[in-house]
């Protein structure tokens, strides 16, 4: 069984980009996105700094675009139908849905670009941030952050748990980490998944009325708590929903091992799923496609698990 997982903000480099447009039909369809959103995504994913990437509403937009044309290339000749699943991190549940039949490739340019914005907002209203925490016991961090008024942001799986509040609550944590533990200060705009951002869950509610999904044509596993999702309105209401929840992606593995996942491919900009899938799911098969250069590799790992 193969899934495809979909990368979230911070996976974005500079000029990552730069040799996914040495193909025209590439090239072709990014201009097309970035029509759709009004964002000039081929500059930005080739000759813009980390500092202008890192901002929010550049930032997710572009990681939805470069995962959506990875998929248009990895899944086309037949390969589709040799594909069992799919599921995105945070923002990458929007490239998923896309993946899955869920949602058009332009409504989930034009979502994320209003989900972007509405989170860049939202982190604008009071300073706040997120920290990686590396290793320690999980109990014991989340008893600490209760009483510092932190969150739990993401659960990563493999000893990580991103947490999420205020500066100063953060800065605390890094002071004094719990045992054990290796505290990460990330370059991000503000909490994301957490009580700050419910000005954008808002917004993202009368965005997604809009919106016209349809019931998934592949297996597609939610950030929530790791279950599958059959139906199409109800994901993007958990869609909505997770811009200020807890990112599960330890349960999203979980659920892949216990679906019997034989093989993972991460769309681009690949890397750190892949990475946080060698340490939960020791064993499977995995490619990260970067470039175009990965895309005969993860074209292999598909024959070879459909030969099995």
């Amino acid at each position: 069984m193969i899934v495809v997982v979909c990368p979230g903000q911070g996976s974005q480099t500079p000029g990552f980009l730069e040799p996914w447009l040495r193909n025209p039909t590439f090239a072709a369809g990014l201009d097309e996105i970035s029509a759709a959103c009004g964002i000039d995504l081929m500059r930005h994913g080739t000759v813009s700094d980390a500092d202008t990437i890192r901002d929010t509403r550049i930032a997710q937009p572009l990681i939805v675009a470069a995962g959506l044309l990875t998929l248009n290339a990895l899944l086309a000749d037949g390969r589709r139908e040799r594909i069992t699943g799919i599921a995105g991190h945070s923002v990458g549940e929007i490239t998923a849905a896309a993946g899955a039949g869920i949602l058009s490739a332009v409504d989930a340019v034009r979502f994320v670009r209003e989900r972007g914005t509405a989170m860049a907002e939202a982190a604008a209203l009071e300073p706040s941030g997120m920290s990686a925490v590396l290793g320690g016991d999980e109990t014991e961090l989340l008893a600490r952050l209760d009483e510092l008024d932190l969150a739990p942001a993401n659960f990563n799986g493999g000893g990580q748990i991103v947490v999420a509040g205020s500066l100063a609550a953060l800065a605390a944590l890094g002071k004094n980490p719990n045992p054990r533990t290796r505290v990460i200060p990330l370059q991000v705009a503000g909490a994301f998944h957490t009580r700050y951002m419910h000005p954008a869950v808002k917004h993202l509610t009368r965005v997604s009325a809009l919106l016209a999904p349809a019931d998934p044509t592949l297996s597609i596993w939610t950030n929530r708590d790791g279950s599958a999702v059959s139906n199409g309105v109800r994901f993007v209401e958990l869609l909505v929903d997770q811009v200020s929840s807890p990112v599960r992606w330890d349960m999203c593995m979980r659920s892949f091992a216990d679906a019997g996942v034989t093989g993972i491919i991460e769309v681009a900009p690949a890397g750190a799923l892949v990475g946080l899938a060698k340490r939960a799911l020791k064993g499977v098969p995995s490619v990260a496609i970067r470039t175009p250069d990965d895309l005969p590799a993860a074209f292999d790992l598909i024959d070879q698990q459909n030969l099995v």
